[in-house]
């Protein structure tokens, strides 16, 4: 036996040559690569989806901010009306109580009774 058919085992049986080496090395790379593409379409269409949501959810947000800044507008209205209304009954309550006093005042001067006690006036 010639001592550089040592080194050589491309003939052994279940060995693979050097170019069915590289050829299985291509198939693995291959299905890798397909495997990578895949996963980088289903995390484009993740993302595409994503943006739509985001989309969809700005366009909610400016509308609820529209409908809460009107909102507020109407209860700011609505809050001056309320304290014009009582600031007005309560000056037309105050003007009544005057002028119910000023009528007992009169009614006691021409009867000369107390109109609280009916007791005579001295």
């Amino acid at each position: 036996m010639d001592p550089s058919d040592i080194e050589n085992t491309d003939d052994w049986l279940g060995c693979p040559t050097p170019l069915e080496t590289c050829r299985h090395q291509l198939a693995l790379y291959e299905n890798e690569f397909e495997e990578l593409n895949l996963q980088l379409r289903q995390a484009r269409e993740r993302i595409f989806k994503l943006v739509e949501m985001h989309t969809a959810a700005s366009a909610e947000r400016e509308t609820l901010r529209t409908q809460l800044a009107a909102a507020k507008s109407e209860a700011v209205d609505a809050s001056r009306r309320a304290n014009d209304i009582e600031t007005k009954s309560t000056w037309e309550l105050m003007a009544k109580t005057k002028h119910i006093s000023e009528l007992v005042t009169k009614l006691e001067a021409a009867t000369g009774i107390n109109v609280r006690t009916g007791q005579p006036i001295r």
